[in-house]
């Protein structure tokens, strides 16, 4: 809680405004309090945090539907040691429905319901019939923009509808509405969020084109490690004492040439009673295939050095290269199934 007549607390977000990760921040942080700084990457927003530029940081994980965001996961691997501090202390989640925004095109007329069936190709004899249906004609299209999340959680509706069409790949689907709108031959769309069209000014040419219906994306709260040695960023720690109602992540790496060296490496967290929830790997580029594993699970690391997670990390350390924490958090209601 900033205090009254103190500077408001400074979070850096991928932007640019109106991005699904600007719409996490201001769900997450209380706007009285707090001021919002777009970047212009995910490593913007490392690097805002690592400097102390601003106290949090927002930035997007994994989704649902299209896994987790390398460039994140990359930035928390950290091989230049660029970000030693940066570590996360809070998640949030956002249901994402994805727009298709542009102009219409000057012969435009509404589109009413086609069968929503693309054509099956030899890589694909099945396609899935896309969730929506343009809300006008699309033939003007010569151009798509997005994040590449956006296009993997879209496919059954681009595959349908926008078969062929070039795809250009940017920082942000906020980024994308910005270009589209600038765009003065008004042939280019934009896969974003319906924020974003009244943002930009632009027309929504489809709604809800996302595969899923339940399409969700999890984003990680940023904080400065020394700053976050008194617990979470976004909340007070509740008295918890086994640390279920908490996530921590880690990274490590492996000696790839003993057999079971990962299989050992993961024992460990089952002979702790740990819960993995998820892992993912990225390559170390020490050598060609070596990998760097990042481990969720839940527990929470104390800070006195006690407790089972602690146990846990030292007995880690016997079955690893290397490895690093990288931060712990309350698990948000409703995440855990």
């Amino acid at each position: 809680m900033t205090v009254q007549g103190s500077p408001p607390t400074r979070v850096a977000y991928l932007g640019p405004p109106s991005s699904y990760t600007h719409q996490a921040a201001l769900e997450t942080f209380d706007h009285d309090s707090h001021e919002f700084e777009p970047q212009g990457s995910i490593q913007d927003v490392f690097a805002a945090v690592q400097s102390s530029s601003t106290f949090c940081g927002v930035v997007p994980f994994e989704n649902s539907t299209n896994g987790s965001v390398v460039y994140t996961l990359d930035l928390f691997a950290d091989r230049q040691r660029t970000y030693p501090d940066v570590s996360v202390c809070g998640e949030a989640y956002l249901d994402v429905h994805h727009f298709l925004l542009g102009y219409l095109s000057p012969s435009s007329q509404h589109v009413g319901p086609s069968s929503g069936d693309a054509t099956p190709t030899t890589s694909t004899p099945s396609p899935k019939r896309p969730r929506a249906h343009p809300l006008t004609d699309l033939r003007h299209i010569k151009r798509i923009y997005s994040h590449p999340q956006a296009f993997g959680q879209s496919e059954a509706f681009l595959s349908t509808y926008l078969k062929g069409v070039e795809r250009q790949e940017v920082s942000s689907t906020s980024k994308a509405a910005e270009v589209v709108s600038k765009d003065v031959s008004k042939t280019t769309a934009a896969i974003s969020s319906k924020i974003a069209a009244e943002v930009h000014g632009l027309d929504v040419l489809a709604k809800g084109i996302e595969d899923r219906e339940d399409n969700t994306t999890r984003f990680f709260i940023l904080q400065k490690a020394v700053d976050a040695a008194n617990g979470s960023c976004v909340t007070a720690p509740t008295d918890d004492e086994n640390g279920q109602g908490w996530k921590s992540l880690v990274l490590f790496t492996i000696d790839h040439k003993s057999a079971g060296a990962l299989a050992d490496a993961l024992m460990v967290f089952k002979t702790f009673g740990l819960n993995l929830t998820s892992i993912n790997s990225r390559p170390s580029r020490i050598r060609p295939w070596h990998y760097i594993f990042f481990v969720e699970f839940q527990g929470r690391r104390e800070l006195n050095g006690k407790g089972t997670v602690n146990q846990a990390l030292e007995k880690l350390k016997e079955t690893t290269e290397d490895w690093r924490w990288l931060g712990s958090w309350e698990i948000k209601i409703g995440s855990m199934s």
